[in-house]
């Protein structure tokens, strides 16, 4: 990573940053045999790891999913959509405006175009399948990276809420036995998904998980299991305990590896090539989160992070548009492999980062801290239209910042009624103050 991120960018080093949602949870750690999957889970105290399991077996698949995925740093959205329209645009920009050719036309404002990097989002909202706020925020906007990220996370524009918007969501409609209702794709849990009275889970890193038997490798091991297998199952109904039980475990163990098969690093057979250059683990996480969709596991909320970040004080051309890449094709592909394995209908993807960047640039090739930034919806059922216009570079707020069109918390309570089912009041304080955007189809 060429530019150098400002001091207050490390949650760990910034003392006065509000603490993440979720922190002193209680945390186990957990190997989830029949899933094949290994799980850090928090807040599952009172239950037994066998009755997680168990929860989870049981639980059928939610008719709807939401995945959030956090464009860390604070993304500037008038790159990713560059107002090469608008008469100040150059003014502001002497030296970072993109070109007025580089670039797809959004089509729902003739003054914007979609960054090259952002192809696939063009692509995307061109089918219809993505709903784009180009200036998403909220009142008296707060420029640190913390106080604006834990807004977003918890819901609120309150510094000491202790559980995340999609945690109370969970403690509102999930089960006391199933943590992978709420899922980080990060190995530590996602303070958006902290809860008080379900668990949740993370994964400690997909495709790291597989089957085989010491000493035994290459082609022969998957036929000595599949032979395990045969002649377990004719002895699995033994009347002799012991040749019943070794049966019984035989069986237990090939359908395990099955399990296993659809989550295991190389052993992912995605219908679509991911990319491969960049950040190829947001790829690798997507792959494995479509392959466990499709598996029937139980997820409704997932968190996962996009690839590098985005605090561009300097360096910002290339850095945006490698990061930028990487997080676009990821997700193109991944909506494309929902697509193919039929799941597609069923998942909603949720693009945020905590903040936009200034409108004008700095002396070091690069943008500060703004305030209203870009928001995205992906999917099938997303709505495909604006939400919020673009304000203009004409009526910048006092630090010279975006003003927001729509608000986050406007767009949470739109989410959770439109799209999970739930009423938005139970999970967004003074859900009453704001309308409902129209989301999904």
């Amino acid at each position: 990573m060429a530019h150098n991120c400002c001091e207050g960018f490390s949650r760990s080093r910034d003392a006065k940053a509000p603490p993440p949602a979720g922190r002193g949870l209680d945390r186990r750690q957990f190997l989830m045999r029949s899933a094949g999957l290994a799980l850090t889970v928090y807040g599952a105290t009172r239950l037994p790891l066998a009755a997680l399991e168990e929860g989870v077996a049981a639980a059928a698949p939610p008719d709807r999913v939401l995945v959030s995925v956090f464009m860390a740093g604070g993304i500037d959205s008038l790159s990713v959509l560059a107002p090469v329209g608008d008469p100040s645009y150059r003014k502001l920009r002497p030296k970072l405006a993109l070109p007025d050719s580089d670039g797809t036309p959004f089509g729902e404002d003739g003054r914007l175009r979609w960054h090259p990097s952002a192809a696939g989002f063009a692509t995307l909202h061109g089918e219809g399948k993505a709903t784009v706020m180009p200036a998403v925020g909220y009142e008296h906007p707060d420029q640190s990276h913390f106080n604006s990220r834990h807004f977003y996370e918890v819901g609120a524009l309150q510094p000491r809420v202790v559980t995340g918007w999609m945690g109370r969501y969970l403690d509102r409609v999930g089960t006391m036995d199933n943590p992978l209702q709420g899922l980080a794709l990060s190995g530590d849990l996602a303070p958006a998904l902290a809860a008080t009275r379900v668990p949740v889970s993370a994964i400690q890193g997909p495709g790291d998980y597989d089957f085989g038997a010491p000493g035994v490798w290459g082609a022969v091991a998957p036929m000595m299991i599949e032979a395990f297998q045969s002649i377990g199952a004719a002895h699995a109904g033994s009347k002799d305990v012991a040749m019943k039980t070794a049966g019984g475990v035989a069986v237990q163990s090939a359908r395990l590896r099955q399990q296993l098969l659809p989550f295991g690093g190389k052993q992912i057979q995605s219908p679509v090539a991911y990319p491969t250059e960049g950040n190829s683990s947001f790829s690798r996480r997507l792959a494995a989160l479509a392959a466990m969709l499709a598996g029937g596991l139980p997820l409704r909320c997932v968190a996962l992070n996009a690839p590098g970040d985005y605090d561009t004080h300097d360096s910002q051309p290339a850095d945006l548009a490698e990061n930028l890449k990487a997080t676009v094709d990821g997700l193109l592909a991944f909506q494309r492999d929902l697509e193919a394995r039929g799941v597609a209908d069923r998942v909603l993807v949720q693009v945020w980062s905590e903040f936009g960047r200034r409108a004008e640039e700095n002396g070091s090739d690069g943008t500060d801290h703004g305030a209203a930034g870009l928001g995205m919806l992906i999917g099938t059922q997303a709505r495909g239209q604006m939400v919020g216009e673009f304000p203009g570079l004409d009526r910048l707020d006092d630090d010279g910042n975006l003003r927001a069109t729509s608000d986050f918390r406007a767009v949470y309570c739109g989410l959770l009624e439109q799209w999970l089912g739930t009423d938005a009041a139970a999970v967004v304080p003074e859900a009453a103050r704001f309308g409902r955007p129209a989301l999904v189809r």
